[in-house]
C-alpha cells in the first residue's frame, strides 16, 4: 500500500480534480421524484450542502489555526516538522477528512448514485494509500515522536474532546486561510453553482433564460473575486 500511496501522492492534485470532474457524469439519482415526490430536490441540496460545507469548515479551521508545512518534494512526501497543534491535535489528517466530506457532499448535491456508490469508495482507497505512504515517511523521520502522536490522535475519526480549549488557546489566521485556500474555494464554489443551476431547473422556475443569467453573473463574480485574490497575493499587497 505504501508504494501505491507514493504513486498516488505524486499525482494527488490531479486526482482530486479528476474526481471533481466526475461529478458531471450522468448517473441514476440518489433521490428520485417517483420516490420522494415533487420536492425531491430539497433533500440532496440540503444534505449535500451541509456535508460539503462541513468539509470546507474543517479545512479552513485546520489551515487557519496551525498550518502544516507538509507537501511534496520531488513528488514524494515531505515535512519540515511534526505539527500536533490546532485541529491536528484532534485528527491526524483533518485536511484529507475535509476533502472527503467536500467531495461526498457535492456528490450528494449532484444527486449522483454512481458518484456516491463508486467514486467515493475509490477516492477513500486512494486517500488511505496516500496517508499510509505519508505515515511511513513521518515515522522514518520523526520516529518515536510520531508513534506517540499516533497513539493519542486518530488517523481519520476526529476526537472533539478539548476542542473548545484548542479554539480558545489559538488565533485563527483568516489571511492564511484565504491565501492557501482561494484556489480550492474557487473550484469548489464553481462546482456548486454549476450543479445547482444545471441539475435543478426548479430553482429558477424552469426558466432557462433566468438560469443562464444567474449562471453568468455567479461565475463572473467568482472569477473576478479569484483574480483579485491572486493579484493581491502575487503583488504582495495581501500577506499572512
Amino acid at each position: 500500500m505504501v508504494s501505491i500511496g507514493n504513486f498516488f501522492f505524486k499525482y494527488r492534485n490531479w486526482i482530486f480534480i479528476l474526481f471533481y470532474g466526475a461529478l458531471f457524469i450522468p448517473s441514476w439519482p440518489l433521490f428520485s421524484k417517483e420516490v420522494w415526490g415533487e420536492q425531491y430536490y430539497i433533500w440532496p441540496i440540503v444534505i449535500g450542502l451541509f456535508i460539503t460545507i462541513l468539509g470546507q469548515l474543517i479545512r479552513g479551521l485546520t489551515i487557519g489555526l496551525a498550518y502544516i508545512v507538509r507537501g511534496g518534494k520531488e513528488g514524494k512526501p515531505y515535512a519540515e516538522g511534526l505539527v500536533t497543534e490546532g485541529i491536528f491535535n484532534h485528527c491526524r489528517n483533518p485536511l484529507y477528512v475535509g476533502n472527503i466530506l467536500m467531495l461526498l457532499g457535492v456528490g450528494i448535491l449532484a444527486n449522483s448514485l454512481l458518484y456516491v456508490a463508486v467514486f467515493i469508495p475509490v477516492f477513500l482507497f486512494v486517500y488511505q494509500a496516500i496517508v499510509l505512504a505519508e505515515e511511513n515517511f513521518l515515522r522514518g523521520k520523526f520516529g518515536n515522536g510520531f508513534d506517540q502522536y499516533c497513539k493519542k490522535v486518530n488517523r481519520w475519526w476526529p476526537n472533539l474532546g478539548g476542542i473548545s480549549r484548542t479554539f480558545a488557546s489559538m488565533h485563527f489566521n483568516w489571511r492564511r486561510w484565504v491565501l492557501k485556500e482561494h484556489t480550492t474555494q474557487f473550484i469548489w464554489l464553481v462546482g456548486i453553482v454549476l450543479i445547482l443551476l444545471l441539475n435543478y431547473p426548479e430553482l429558477t422556475g424552469h426558466d432557462e433564460q433566468l438560469r443562464n443569467k444567474v449562471l453568468i453573473i455567479s461565475l463572473s463574480f467568482l472569477v473576478v473575486l479569484y483574480a483579485l485574490v491572486r493579484y493581491l497575493k502575487k503583488s504582495g499587497k495581501f500577506k499572512e
